[in-house]
């Protein structure tokens, strides 16, 4: 099942290259990819598919396509294109770390260690955190953090590892730190966003921007604090992440319907076009393989985390992927902002890329591009 559902979607990524060329996926309410410039904060995840297409085949076509992609994030990092916002990782990591991991490309490792550069630029000292949108004197963003950013975290710690540089690695642990004192409430589910004084970092209350409500859970953040918790523990090896990302993994599993792929908020009152949001249940498969991968053999944990993953990745194959049909897209039915009427049972490009990457590690053992691939697991809390 899974090698059909990788062949198939790495076909549909080379026809999505042949046709669009050096254009990029986004957004529509249209069952289809609107195709154009590198500007948003999404465009690592095509680049990302385009290098796990390669290191399932080898065909070094889709190299080729990968490596002009990443020409096309040094031109936007030189230019300083769209980027006051912290989904640096996701955008540098997928393409230009990603070209360092299979290629050993020095180029892109000079360019990942460019872009971990101008993610370090977001710390905003005072306050101790790492501003999640708009630049530092933005009235609405400047005291803002959101729980994506535990994704982009990974391209800090790999440049501490990769520089000798503590200094990547201890604001990457801090946010990580502050995400879990503050995102994740006491039931074990999670705030979208959370905002503080500028001057000083006092908190101030949790909130959404693309949940129900300020108070409701977003099921792609919950997926983001599962997954995103999970690698900062593999990186710091501090037990209270990897205890996070399991209870995030317990509530999520816990309010899933029968066919164990979410709504797009588990808050939200389900009725007949209520839209579902197949790309947190494609986050949330990759963060339990990863929790699967770290946690050791005897943890009792791992039994009812194997079956979920079990459950959701076949009910993804069956029921929400494009196996067999025409489409630029992988999966059906993701969420993109549903309260902005933005993105409303559609294609969602990251989830087209934890999609594949879940399946990559089902069928290949290839694990994505959010760490090297060596020495095992270890942290690299030496800060």
């Amino acid at each position: 099942m899974w090698r059909r559902a990788i062949e198939d979607a790495v076909g549909k990524i080379r026809r999505n290259l042949e046709q669009h060329g050096l254009t990029f996926p986004h957004i529509t309410n249209e069952k289809r990819y609107e195709w154009s410039a590198n500007e948003d904060w999404i465009e690592g995840f095509y680049t990302g598919l385009v290098w796990l297409s390669y290191e399932y085949n080898g065909d070094p076509y889709f190299k080729e396509q990968a490596q002009l992609q990443i020409g096309d994030f040094k031109r936007r990092l030189q230019q300083r294109i769209c980027l006051e916002h912290h989904d640096i990782g996701f955008l540098y990591g997928l393409s230009a770390l990603a070209g360092w991991i299979v290629e050993r490309d020095n180029d892109a490792r000079e360019l990942a260690m460019q872009a971990a550069d101008h993610l370090m630029g977001r710390w905003r000292s005072q306050g101790g955190y790492l501003q999640a949108w708009g630049p530092e004197n933005d009235e609405q963003n400047g005291g803002r953090i959101i729980i994506d950013c535990l994704m982009n975290l990974p391209l800090l710690y790999w440049a501490s590892q990769m520089s000798g540089d503590p200094s990547y690695g201890e604001v990457a642990y801090k946010q990580a730190e502050l995400s879990r004192r503050f995102l994740v409430r006491g039931d074990d589910s999670s705030y979208h966003t959370f905002y503080f004084q500028k001057e000083n970092g006092n908190p101030l209350g949790g909130g959404t921007h693309q949940g129900y409500r300020d108070g409701s859970t977003w099921t792609r953040g919950q997926a983001w604090g599962i997954y995103g918790f999970a690698l900062s523990y593999r990186y710091t090896q501090d037990p209270a992440f990897l205890g996070t990302s399991k209870r995030l993994l317990r509530y999520f599993v816990d309010h899933l319907p029968e066919d164990h792929v979410a709504y797009w908020d588990f808050d939200v009152p389900i009725e007949e076009h209520t839209s579902r949001d197949s790309s947190a249940s494609a986050i949330t498969a990759c963060g339990m393989l990863e929790l699967l991968e770290l946690l050791p053999e005897g943890d009792p944990d791992r039994a009812w985390i194997s079956d979920s993953l079990e459950r959701t990745m076949q009910s993804l194959v069956m029921h929400y992927a494009t196996i067999g049909e025409e489409a630029e897209g992988l999966l059906k039915h993701g969420s993109y902002h549903v309260r902005g009427n933005s993105g409303l049972d559609d294609y969602m490009i990251w989830g087209d890329y934890y999609y594949l990457e879940a399946l990559m590690r089902l069928e290949r053992s290839v694990p994505g591009y959010w760490y090297e691939r060596k020495d095992g697991i270890k942290g690299i809390r030496n800060f």
